[in-house]
Formats: C-alpha cells, sequence, structure tokens
C-alpha cells in the first residue's frame, strides 16, 4: 500500500509539472480524460455550484477560486467546464490566471497570450472589471519587454475604464492602483522622475482608502526611488523607511529586502558606509535563495561600495566582481556600470590607474548603451505626445458638451453663428500670429544655443587641451594624464549635455567651470590661483542659470587678462545675494585690465572676433523672460590708489524670482 500511494504521488507530480509547462497538451480530449482523472472532488463540487451560480464580477469567482487560482491543472478544468456551459465571466477568469502563472514564469509570449484571449472574451460580454483587469495585465507584458508604448496605451485605456465604473468595487480600485503604478513606473525607467511621483502619490491616496499596506509599501519605494535619483536624499530616506514600515506588516519579504537596500544606498550617498554595512551584511545571506539572484548582484555591489569608501580594497574588490558576474550573467546593465565605476575607483585609490582606465572605460560603454540619446530623446517626445493628446481629449469632451449646452439656449441662430464666424477668424490670424511668433523665437533660442556650443567647443581649445594631455604622456607622467584626460572627458561630457538644455542648477554649472579651468590651467603650468567663495545662506541647487553662460568671461579673464601678465594670476569667482530678487555672481582677475588687452589685441597679426560674450548677453536676456527681474551684467575696471590697472570684475545678476 505504501508503495502503490507513492507511485501514485509520483504520476501526480509529473502530471501538474507537464501541465504546468505543456499545457496546450491539456487542451486535447487526451489531456482532457487524464486530467479529469486527478481532479479533487471537492474542487469539482466547488466548480460545478459557481458556474450554475455564474457571478458577474471579478471579485465574487476571486472568492471562490482565491486558493486554487495558482494550479495550472485546476484552472484548465475550471475553463473547460466555464466552455462547456458558456459562462464568459469564468473563462475570462481562467485564461488572465493562467497568464498570470507563465508571467510568473517570465514566459511572456504565453502569458501574452492567454491575457489577449481573457480581453476579447471580456468585450465580447461588456465585461468592464474583466476588461481592466486583463489591460492591466497585458500592459505588464509589455513593459518587461520594453514596449513602452504599447504599455502606456494599455495602462491609460484600463485606467480610464476602470474610472469610468460608478460605485467602484475594491477590485476596480484594486486596478486604478495597477494601473497608475504601472504608467508611474514607465516614466520612472525613462527618468520622468515628476511624473512617476505624480502617478505615485496618487496610489497612496487610494491605497490609504483601501488599507492595502502592501501598495503603502510599494508606493512610498518607488517614490523615495524617484527621489534618490533626483538627489533629494533625506526625502528619499524618509519614504524608503515608510515603505519599510508598512512592509514589515507583510509576506513580502522581498519588499523588505528592496527597502534595506534603498536605505543603505541613501547612505552611502551620504558618507556613512559603516551605517551602511550595518543593513547590507545581514542582506547578502538572505538574497542567496533561489530566485534572488538579480537582487544579489545589487547588493554585493552596494557592500563592495561601503567597503572601497571605508579602505577595505581586498573586500571591495571580491564584491564588486562578484556582484558584476551575476550582473553581467542577468544583463543588469544599470548594476554592471555601477560595479565598473566603482571598480575603477577602487584602482586610482590603489594607484594602478591603467586598470582604472580600463575599467572607466568600460563603464562609460555600458552607460552609451543604456543612456542611448536617439532613444531617450524619442520616448520624451512620446511622453509629451501622451500627455497632450489625453489634454486634447479632455478639453474636446468640454467643448462638445459646451457646444450641446449653446445650442440649446441658443435665440438668435443668424446673430451667434456671425459671432462664432468672427471670433473663429480672430483667433486663428492670433493663433497664426502667435505661432510666427513663437517659431521666430525658437529659431533665435536654437541659433543662440548653436553658437554658444561652437564657442565652448571651438577646435583651438581641443587641440590644445588634447595635446596638453599628450605631453604629460610623451613626459611618462601617466597619474597627471590619466588626471586630466578623466577631466577632459567629463568637461565635454558636460558640455554636450548642458548645450541640450535651456536652463542647469547653478551648482552643475560650477562644477562644469572647475573642469575649465582645471584644464586651462594646464597651459598656464598651473600658474592661476582658481578660487570659488558662495555665501553660507544660498543654495546652488535651487538657483538655475542658462547652461554654461560663465564659461566665456573665465576666457575673456583668461586669454585678454591673465595671458599676457608677469607674476601672480588670480581669478576669484564669488556667489552672493544682493537682494530677494537676485544671485549676483562675480568673476575678478588680476590681469592687466581692458586698455591693455585692447592695445595688445590691435597687435596680434591674427585678429579674431569674441562673440561668446555677446551670445551669453542675450541668452540670459532670453531666460529673464521667464522670471519677475531682468538680468544685468557690468564689467569694470579695477584700479589701484596710483591709478594703475588692477585687473577687471565682471558682475552678473541673475533673476530669481
Amino acid at each position: 500500500m505504501l508503495q502503490t500511494s507513492s507511485l501514485k504521488d509520483t504520476q501526480s507530480y509529473i502530471l501538474k509539472q507537464l501541465q504546468l509547462f505543456f499545457p496546450l497538451f491539456f487542451l486535447c480530449p487526451l489531456g482532457y480524460f487524464t486530467l479529469a482523472q486527478e481532479i479533487p472532488a471537492p474542487f469539482v463540487e466547488k466548480v460545478s455550484r459557481i458556474v450554475t451560480a455564474a457571478p458577474t464580477t471579478y471579485h465574487a469567482i476571486e472568492q471562490e477560486l482565491q486558493k486554487e487560482n495558482r494550479d495550472t491543472v485546476l484552472m484548465n478544468y475550471f475553463l473547460k467546464v466555464s466552455k462547456r456551459n458558456d459562462y464568459l465571466q469564468g473563462q475570462a477568469y481562467a485564461f488572465n490566471q493562467l497568464g498570470t502563472v507563465f508571467g510568473d514564469l517570465l514566459q511572456n509570449p504565453k502569458a501574452e497570450m492567454y491575457y489577449q484571449r481573457a480581453l476579447a472574451l471580456s468585450e465580447k460580454g461588456n465585461m468592464a472589471h474583466f476588461k481592466a483587469y486583463s489591460l492591466n495585465m497585458l500592459a505588464d507584458v509589455y513593459r518587461k519587454t520594453d514596449a513602452i508604448k504599447t504599455a502606456l496605451d494599455f495602462y491609460q485605456e484600463a485606467l480610464e475604464i476602470a474610472e469610468s465604473v460608478e460605485n467602484p468595487s475594491n477590485h476596480i480600485k484594486n486596478n486604478i492602483n495597477i494601473s497608475r503604478n504601472g504608467i508611474g513606473n514607465l516614466y520612472q525607467t525613462l527618468e520622468q522622475h515628476d511624473l512617476a511621483i505624480e502617478q505615485f502619490k496618487k496610489g497612496l491616496i487610494l491605497n490609504r482608502e483601501l488599507n492595502n499596506k502592501l501598495g503603502l509599501a510599494s508606493n512610498h519605494q518607488n517614490i523615495a526611488d524617484c527621489l534618490e535619483q533626483k538627489g533629494l536624499l533625506d526625502e528619499a530616506l524618509e519614504n524608503y523607511r515608510k515603505a519599510l514600515a508598512y512592509n514589515e506588516g507583510t509576506k513580502d519579504e522581498m519588499g523588505r529586502m528592496a527597502c534595506k537596500n534603498g536605505i543603505a544606498q541613501v547612505y552611502l550617498k551620504k558618507g556613512m558606509p559603516n551605517a551602511a554595512l550595518t543593513l547590507l551584511t545581514p542582506l547578502k545571506k538572505q538574497t542567496e535563495k533561489p530566485g534572488h539572484e538579480s537582487f544579489t548582484s545589487l547588493v554585493l555591489v552596494n557592500n563592495g561600495w561601503a567597503y572601497l569608501k571605508l579602505g577595505d580594497f581586498k573586500s571591495a574588490e571580491d564584491h564588486l566582481k562578484k556582484g558584476l558576474q551575476l550582473a553581467q550573467y542577468h544583463n543588469l546593465k544599470n548594476i554592471a556600470l555601477t560595479a565598473f565605476e566603482h571598480l575603477s575607483e577602487l584602482e586610482v585609490s590603489k594607484g594602478d590607474y591603467a586598470s582604472a582606465l580600463g575599467y572607466y572605460k568600460m563603464a562609460d560603454t555600458y552607460d552609451e548603451e543604456i543612456a542611448n540619446a536617439i532613444n531617450l530623446r524619442y520616448m520624451n517626445d512620446v511622453i509629451q505626445r501622451y500627455e497632450a493628446e489625453k489634454k486634447n481629449n479632455q478639453i474636446e469632451v468640454l467643448a462638445q458638451e459646451n457646444e450641446i449646452v449653446r445650442l440649446r439656449l441658443r435665440k438668435n441662430q443668424t446673430t451667434l453663428l456671425v459671432s462664432a464666424l468672427a471670433l473663429g477668424l480672430v483667433a486663428s490670424i492670433l493663433y497664426i500670429l502667435y505661432r510666427k511668433y513663437q517659431s521666430n523665437n525658437e529659431k533665435k533660442v536654437l541659433s543662440l544655443e548653436q553658437n554658444m556650443l561652437r564657442s565652448q567647443m571651438n577646435p583651438h581649445f581641443l587641440f590644445n587641451s588634447l595635446n596638453s594631455i599628450k605631453l604629460y604622456i610623451i613626459n611618462n607622467e601617466q597619474k597627471n594624464a590619466v588626471h586630466y584626460l578623466n577631466k577632459f572627458s567629463k568637461l565635454v561630457r558636460k558640455i554636450l549635455e548642458a548645450s541640450s538644455n535651456k536652463e542647469i542648477s547653478l551648482a552643475e554649472e560650477l562644477e562644469t567651470i572647475e573642469l575649465y579651468m582645471n584644464i586651462e590651467n594646464i597651459r598656464f603650468s598651473n600658474e592661476i590661483d582658481f578660487n570659488i567663495s558662495i555665501e553660507d545662506q544660498i543654495d546652488v541647487n535651487q538657483i538655475k542659470i542658462p547652461s554654461l553662460a560663465l564659461q566665456p568671461f573665465l576666457e575673456n579673464a583668461l586669454w585678454h587678462g591673465l595671458s599676457p601678465k608677469e607674476g601672480e594670476k588670480k581669478i576669484t569667482l564669488r556667489v552672493f545675494k544682493k537682494n530677494n530678487g537676485h544671485v549676483t555672481i562675480t568673476i575678478e582677475d588680476n590681469g592687466v585690465g581692458r586698455a591693455i588687452a585692447k592695445v595688445n589685441k590691435e597687435n596680434r597679426v591674427l585678429k579674431r572676433k569674441s562673440v561668446g560674450i555677446d551670445i551669453t548677453k542675450e541668452r540670459l536676456a532670453n531666460f529673464s523672460k521667464d522670471y519677475q527681474n531682468n538680468f544685468e551684467v557690468q564689467i569694470i575696471d579695477l584700479f589701484s590708489k596710483s591709478g594703475l590697472s588692477r585687473g577687471t570684475r565682471v558682475v552678473i545678476e541673475i533673476p530669481t524670482f
């Protein structure tokens, strides 16, 4: 008897595995015959009861089959009985659950097939509850396969259907949450963090109403990740802790691990490696379970980062290389990029600059693959069109409703028609004039940006900088060569990135000009003493400025003021608040002054007209249109008590509101 029982258990196990991986086998009559022999009697009775009662809502069926809906054998049986009785809701439910099983197994084509069948049945029976769910699940499949635009369309359609239901059930509200979280995750993937946070915050409101702790944890975790990417570390830390608190009351072990890893990452970015290791060391053991391989790679890399900050290079290298190996095996490019960056930093700390350069190049390769500029711009355009179409559709609906009201109240059709035509004509003329003005303004701005980029990336600067670095290489000064080559590549990248932005933070601008001055100082044999002074009460991350606006003034100071000067050479940049409406930036040099610089320029055989400052003034004027206050640029000649020139001071007033 014991052997017979064991044999039956083995046969049952094999049958269920076949059903899991080869479900189409069970669609044939023989498959169903074999299947029928394995269905427990209580489940057969339950299915008979459900099909007879024929509940019409998703929630009602879910309550009955919640314990069995991940068993493909039982779901195929429920599907068979539902088909026999022409029970559309039962068929749609079964197809959706089969799709979920294969989605969890990452068999996306099969998952998509089942969800499409469920969607077709939902449309046939006009079943909003089922249709919203199928659309959300299809969107999840497309999101996993990077079909971003298609996923957005399906999430939005699911959201519109769910929000149109009067007196929505908890199931419908959960579908609204799934749609919003899905849209938020897509925006997060595309680095549209503000749009993503907006969706997640709406999800928080609904999850509080539903008292859904798992949903609240997920929303806070997603918000924290967006804030971390934006550099708002304190706000990110607060949301990670809230997410962890909600997760403690659930069975979501992976969610808790992700929150702890997120907190550790924030600690590392805040320069607290010991606090980070307190969280990361236990996580390393927890993630060794099967199925956690991708998360394991991230935890290993973060452990390596923490040891690197603590100066334990051996432990850092071991963890970083293990994490990198896992990331490459599972094609996790973001984690691999982070690992290469930290390995490059590690080799610099060890003094092995050749290895550091090799890791840096690998990181750069991954960075280019991840942030492909063409694809990213295309997807950003998709998002903008998507949002614009949504708003236009809402406006059109409101306009149609307004037109119906106007028609009902209209007493004099002829008068209103003439008025409407006149109004339309005036509106068209105004629109044409506005578009013409806007087009001219856009062309002017584009021309300014192109001229600005040419002035920053002129061939003389590039050629001379590379020649200076080449001299270090020839003189076998490898450390200096790698150091300045890194700075030069960062400067070129920052100039190219900044050229596509209308404005950037003052912090980013100061970082760019500091790189520029480091490169230019090579040609001055590091004689120039360049200092940046920032008033304590000023937050340079909050102040906006046109990209690359300060470089022309520094270039002018270098080549016209300091280049002809003998002896001490200094440039001082100060940032302070003049009043509530402006921030003042001064650039002061101790050069020969404008009068002598003009004479030197006239005596040159080759004269080149400098247009960088004029272009910058035009860009500042265009920038200040969005603010209440205007910009101001003054160039002041400085003289000693004896009347001798002692340099030049440039004063730039930047509007802040």
